[in-house]
């Protein structure tokens, strides 16, 4: 019988030790930067995982605080939708695709009914919505890369949410670039350019989230 030993030493016809990665198991999937769409779109998994260019991105788990937020929002949103506006609101998970090799998982998403779509998931979006999560890390992604990669995508409108602020702030895109269109705080109501009449109490928006 064949006896392999894996990269944390451990023989391969015994489990690793308890606290470690089953190395076996992730050994089944293509390395960082050889992951194709198909790998990426066949994954069997409920966590928020995103891809760009041959590698994937484990997102981190969402808190209590974090989907109350994205709950209360997403609520406006559809009821704005369904009364006034074609199209549909989706929430996380349901990855987006950005362009090929690139896909990310905004928490809300609002798509007209003429927008395509790619193997089965949205080709794109026409707003989105990010509510930060705790962390350096997390707040860098969504305000500084993610605005570089919506608008480059062609996304009209990208609504960043920071709990930690207490703030709203409305993106508006400017041929390849986003403008602000707002900063709203507490007491103050964040509009939409993309959706005249839709707004959003920022107060209501957070009201929630410190709920048990």
């Amino acid at each position: 019988m064949a006896f392999r030993v894996s990269a944390n030493g451990s023989s391969g016809n015994s489990p690793p030790p308890l606290g470690e990665p089953a190395w076996d198991v992730a050994l089944l999937y293509p390395v960082q930067g050889s992951w194709t769409e198909s790998d990426y779109l066949e994954l069997g998994t409920n966590r928020m995982v995103e891809f760009c260019d041959g590698a994937i991105e484990v997102l981190p788990m969402p808190t209590r605080m974090h989907q109350r937020i994205v709950r209360q929002v997403f609520l406006v949103l559809q009821a704005f939708v369904s009364a006034h506006a074609p199209g549909e609101v989706f929430f996380a998970p349901l990855p987006v695709r950005l362009r090929p090799g690139k896909y990310r998982e905004p928490d809300i998403i609002y798509v007209r009914p003429d927008r395509g779509e790619h193997a089965g998931q949205p080709d794109g979006a026409d707003l989105v919505i990010e509510v930060l999560s705790e962390g350096e890390a997390n707040r860098r992604r969504d305000k500084e890369i993610k605005v570089e990669e919506y608008a480059e995508a062609g996304i009209p409108e990208y609504w960043i949410v920071d709990p930690e602020m207490r703030q709203v702030i409305v993106l508006v895109l400017d041929g390849t670039a986003y403008r602000q269109h707002g900063a709203f705080g507490p007491g103050e109501t964040a509009t939409s350019v993309l959706l005249p009449g839709f707004s959003a109490s920022v107060d209501e928006v957070f009201a929630g989230a410190q709920d048990g």
